[in-house]
């Protein structure tokens, strides 16, 4: 369970096919409280801490995992987003996250307005997933208040704090991202859709 804060933006140190698997390697800040068998939001993604080394920590991605998220589409020496699962007790700062991306977006256009940023998503709304206006939703790991909802599209406003601190900050016209929609929400649209 994760809130969508993230901890630290780390650095892609290595990728390493294996099979349908793939071996990420990541340098950052907070390798040193890690351990083993920990879970590890990645771009939104929980994947286990599988080795140790001293700056840096090794995670899997499995198959399935790469076909559904933007894993697959990293580079060496790109950040990425990270946080540790959230501990009991203490404060929920952004929304109940669970690691657990339903589906890829498209970003579509990036406005600066005035020292903050509005970027626009498009996703594919045959997947069924939905938001709504000041809703929660989840962007390669970062919790977020959806504005302009709509059917296969959203957007969402930056504060110069979560874009200096997160991969905001070299998100692109293009790129390809993760998203969680909100828990409460999925399970009132598939409670919807079996009385339906």
């Amino acid at each position: 369970m994760f809130t969508g804060i993230i901890e630290d933006v780390g650095t892609i140190d290595k990728l390493e096919k294996d099979g349908g698997n793939l071996h990420i390697t990541v340098q950052t800040s907070i390798t040193n409280e890690l351990k083993i068998d920990q879970s590890v939001a990645h771009n939104g993604v929980c994947l286990t801490v599988v080795d140790l080394k001293e700056d840096s920590y090794t995670v899997t991605a499995i198959q399935e995992t790469l076909d559904k998220t933007n894993l697959g589409l990293l580079k060496e020496k790109e950040f990425i987003n990270i946080e540790r699962a959230m501990k009991l007790g203490d404060r929920l700062d952004g929304h109940i996250v669970q690691g657990h991306v339903d589906q890829i977006a498209t970003c579509t256009t990036i406005k600066e307005e005035n020292g903050s940023w509005v970027f626009t998503f498009e996703y594919d709304k045959s997947l069924n997933n939905i938001t709504i206006e000041k809703g929660s939703i989840t962007v390669n790991g970062v919790s977020l208040t959806v504005v302009n909802s709509q059917l296969n599209s959203f957007s969402v406003a930056i504060i110069p704090y979560t874009f200096s601190h997160t991969t905001f900050k070299t998100l692109k016209i293009g790129d390809t991202i993760n998203l969680e929609f909100d828990v409460i929400g999925k399970y009132v649209k598939r409670l919807n859709d079996l009385r339906n």
